[in-house]
């Protein structure tokens, strides 16, 4: 595999930026289509995938968000031509015999353990909503991930009764650059990795 570019690693990473503030610039539902299409290909643990998406665009379901989220949060949401929950199927494992075939047996390893169900839903949304971030920036779109929300009313809101649990929020569209602050500062290698 070949490294990528400086322009490429720069859309990336080294100059892209969270974006908390929205032009009104329309994100088409092919390209949502798109982006989901990519980031599908991210590896999770044994294929998991349990990541969800609800992708917020009307006028109508953009309040119902507002409501849920931290003060600091609803213009982002109100803004923002989408907003992506990203959430987690508690029941991922029971569609392991389709995504992970030489393993069925992992359905019944994590339906017999709860704990571990959760942990990995969890842990490999996390993984993937990473990968919706990097995705939606590789085509093009700013990205703004947010904590700051009620999940409990999230949930209620937008995946129902069921097995879903919502793990965080991203802001996508085209970022209005005149609204950004400076860059916050990064910790160096030295203050954070070690080689063992």
């Amino acid at each position: 595999m070949d490294k990528l570019d400086n322009n490429a690693l720069a859309q990336l990473l080294t100059e892209a930026r969270t974006a908390n503030a929205w032009l009104a610039d329309p994100v088409p539902d092919s390209l949502l289509r798109e982006l989901y299409e990519l980031v599908k290909w991210g590896p999770t643990s044994a294929n998991c995938q349990p990541m969800r998406l609800v992708f917020v665009r009307s006028g109508q379901k953009k309040e119902r968000l507002a409501a849920c989220v931290a003060p600091g949060n609803v213009d982002k949401v109100r803004q923002a031509p989408v907003t992506a929950i990203v959430g987690y199927d508690e029941q991922f494992h029971a569609h392991m015999p389709r995504l992970f075939p030489h393993a069925p047996h992992y359905r019944e390893t994590f339906a017999g353990n709860p704990e571990l169900a959760q942990t990995t839903a969890f842990r490999n949304s996390s993984l993937q909503g990473g990968y919706l971030i990097l995705a939606a920036r590789a085509l093009g779109l700013d990205a703004g991930p947010m904590s700051g929300f009620d999940a409990a009313k999230v949930d209620a809101a937008f995946w129902g009764e069921g097995k879903v649990r919502t793990n965080f929020l991203c802001a996508l569209g085209h970022a209005d650059r005149s609204a950004q602050r400076p860059r916050s500062p990064r910790f160096s290698f030295d203050e954070v990795c070690r080689l063992a």
